[in-house]
């Protein structure tokens, strides 16, 4: 059985295809999943992409859609269109297949790609001056214990004793000048989606396509403009 995540979170995304383990009495053999390629996909076209996409990797190693057992998706932070237009492919092809899916934040990523145990504060630029942070307390897992939109002073102030992991260079750089611990990594792709949400799917943490909510963390302009009219 195979795994199918997708990314479109940011101005660029991708989408991944991995085969799930066969069943093991090998508890780490059970863990591991096969990655067998990852797919990118230009900005500004997921609406056109994704789906053409899913069934050109699907058909190119010789799979059906029948053949996915399970769903991953990054559900946010980022950009509005491009998480709504990936939720709702992997909503429809989970609701016809009948199949989990993994809902995975992409702080969550970020925090588990800087291979970095204990207090870990995962940051994404989120434009206008502020940063999506989302702190996580790393172990065999990442356990998330917030995450929030901050200034990006609001982020500097509240950030000491904290390693911060990201992927934005001036993140790091102004995390640096604030004398914080800093590993800088290369932005998640749905690779990292597939082999967390596999995680999560092993310990039963699913959503139904009736469930699956995108994570914006910010409100979109839509929303507070209509309530502060």
């Amino acid at each position: 059985m195979l795994l199918l995540a997708a990314d479109t979170s940011g101005k660029h995304g991708s989408i991944a295809l991995a085969r799930l383990p066969q069943q093991s009495t090998s508890h780490q053999d059970s863990e591991q999943i096969e990655v067998i390629e990852t797919v990118p996909l230009a900005g500004g076209t997921f609406s056109a992409q994704l789906v053409p996409q899913i069934a050109a990797l699907l058909s190119k190693h010789g799979f059906k859609k029948e053949d996915i057992g399970a769903f991953a998706v990054a559900s946010g932070p980022g950009s509005f269109t491009g998480l709504r237009v990936g939720l709702a492919a992997i909503k429809a092809l989970a609701e016809v297949l009948g199949k989990p899916i993994a809902a995975v934040s992409l702080l969550e990523a970020v925090s588990v790609a800087g291979q970095s145990q204990g207090r870990v504060m995962a940051v994404l630029d989120a434009g206008r001056g502020e940063v999506y942070a989302g702190e996580y307390e790393v172990a065999e897992r990442a356990e998330m214990l917030n995450e929030r939109l901050l200034t990006k002073d609001e982020f500097a102030a509240s950030a000491e004793g904290w390693t911060v992991v990201t992927p934005d260079q001036s993140i790091a750089d102004m995390a640096r000048s604030a004398g914080l611990a800093v590993r800088q990594v290369e932005r998640p792709r749905s690779d990292a989606i597939a082999r967390l949400g596999w995680q999560k799917i092993r310990a039963g943490e699913t959503v139904s396509p009736e469930e699956l909510e995108a994570n914006y963390i910010r409100r979109s302009d839509a929303e507070i403009f209509s309530k502060s009219g």
